[in-house]
């Protein structure tokens, strides 16, 4: 879920934006106020304070999450994840990602490239059910609606803010989701430390000395 962004691509997508749209708007009312001589000597001071309003005020552009697949048959449901999070960093790749969240939110792509590799780490999390349903439920649900949310959030913070801002809240869902992966990861390592245990006992009795028939 790395984020990129150049500058030219970041000054085109504002000059589309909804903001520098209701700037202009506003902006242009205060010229029809100049040309009708209600401005007076200060029209410039008011044709910029009327564009500056209309871009602060106005509701930022909101990227929306993707549209995931879904679950899929048991045999299939790790490829689905799989496929939706490939479909996640790609949204989260557009958003602008606040600096104070961006360590958690590379924790948590990391955390989640490695348990949906494929080939064998995909096999060890398939075998446990409850792996795959928390896997699901962070692609699909939980870090979309995380970042969902800070979009939404951070726009109306300016207008009442608050004691909590939406950064680090956005910093706290995404450190806290990490966590429950990791406790993912501990488990699947648990389970192949339990499977190579048993199989040393096994060879261990095995080896041990067997007593003849009929003795003892």
């Amino acid at each position: 879920m790395a984020t990129s962004s150049g500058p030219a691509a970041r000054a085109l997508a504002y000059l589309e934006s909804r903001r520098n749209l209701t700037g202009c708007a506003c902006g242009l009312a205060g010229l029809v106020a100049v040309f009708g001589g209600l401005a007076g000597a200060y029209w410039p001071f008011v044709v910029v304070g009327l564009y500056g309003a209309g871009a602060l005020l106005a509701p930022p552009e909101r990227t929306a999450p993707p549209l995931f697949a879904g679950p899929a048959g048991p045999g299939a449901e790790l490829d689905a994840v799989r496929a939706d999070f490939a479909a996640l960093r790609g949204y989260v790749e557009a958003l602008e990602v606040p600096a104070d969240a961006t360590a958690p939110a590379a924790e948590l792509d990391g955390l989640l490239a490695a348990l949906l590799e494929p080939g064998w780490v995909a096999e060890e999390v398939s075998a446990d059910p409850e792996a795959v349903h928390i896997l699901g439920r962070a692609v699909r649900t939980d870090i979309p609606e995380a970042f969902d949310a800070y979009q939404r959030t951070r726009w109306w913070a300016r207008l009442q803010p608050g004691a909590d801002s939406a950064e680090q809240h956005l910093r706290r869902q995404l450190e806290l989701l990490a966590g429950e992966l990791n406790t993912v990861a501990s488990a699947v390592h648990e389970a192949l430390e339990r499977r190579q245990r048993t199989h040393t006992t096994y060879l261990e009795s095995r080896a041990e000395p067997q007593e003849p028939p009929g003795t003892g």
